[in-house]
C-alpha cells in the first residue's frame, strides 16, 4: 500500500531494466538527473544484479551443442557502480545497498567492508535463507536488525515494509544533517 501511494504520488521512481547493460545505463541517467536535488534523494539500490555476466559479445549466435562435450563457462565481474554513484553521478544524495551472502559469519564485515569501500550511507545485509523475514541494516556506527514475527508473516506482512520504514528515518536525520 505504501508503494502504491509513493508511486502515485510521484515519490518514487522505480526502474525496470532487462539486462546489465541497461541497468548501469539507467542507473547513471537517473543519478544525473536526480544530482541537483541533492540530499533529498534517496537510491535504494535492491536490484539483484549478479556479481559476474557474460558480455553480450562473448554470447554464442547458436545453441551450444552437447555433442562438444562438457561446457566450461568464463564470466567476468560485473562494473561496481556504488564508486561512480558515490563520488561523481549524485555525490549528495542518501545511497542504500544491499548485502546478501549465504554464511551469516562473514554478512556484517562484509557489509563495513562495502560502506568503507564505497563511502555509501547504508548497507540492507541479509542472509540468503532469512532474507524474507529478517536484515541487518548497517551504517558506519550502527546495526539495528529488522525482523517479522510470526503474528506479522501470518498476516501477510513483508520485511520491505520495515526497512522502507526505517530508511525513511535515516533519511530524514541524513537530510537535517545537511
Amino acid at each position: 500500500r505504501e508503494y502504491q501511494r509513493a508511486t502515485e504520488a510521484g515519490a518514487l521512481l522505480a526502474i525496470e531494466f532487462t539486462g546489465l547493460a541497461e541497468y548501469l545505463a539507467l542507473l547513471r541517467a537517473a543519478a544525473r538527473a536526480l544530482a541537483p536535488l541533492g540530499s533529498s534523494v534517496m537510491f535504494y539500490l535492491a536490484a539483484a544484479v549478479s556479481d559476474f555476466y557474460i558480455p553480450a559479445s562473448e554470447m554464442p549466435e547458436h545453441k551450444i551443442q552437447s555433442l562438444d562435450g562438457p561446457l566450461q563457462i568464463t564470466m567476468k565481474m560485473v562494473p561496481k557502480m556504488l564508486s561512480p554513484l558515490v563520488r561523481d553521478w549524485a555525490p549528495d544524495a542518501f545511497v542504500i545497498s544491499f548485502k546478501l551472502e549465504t554464511d551469516p559469519e562473514i554478512l556484517l564485515a562484509k557489509s563495513r567492508q562495502a560502506l568503507e569501500k564505497y563511502r555509501h550511507q547504508v548497507v540492507v545485509a541479509n542472509v540468503l535463507e532469512s532474507r524474507r523475514t529478517s536484515v541487518i541494516v548497517v551504517t558506519r556506527d550502527s546495526q539495528t536488525p529488522l525482523s517479522l514475527s510470526d503474528e506479522e508473516v501470518a498476516q501477510g506482512m513483508e520485511i520491505e515494509e520495515k526497512i522502507v520504514s526505517y530508511l525513511q528515518g535515516q533519511h530524514t536525520a541524513f537530510i537535517e544533517r545537511k
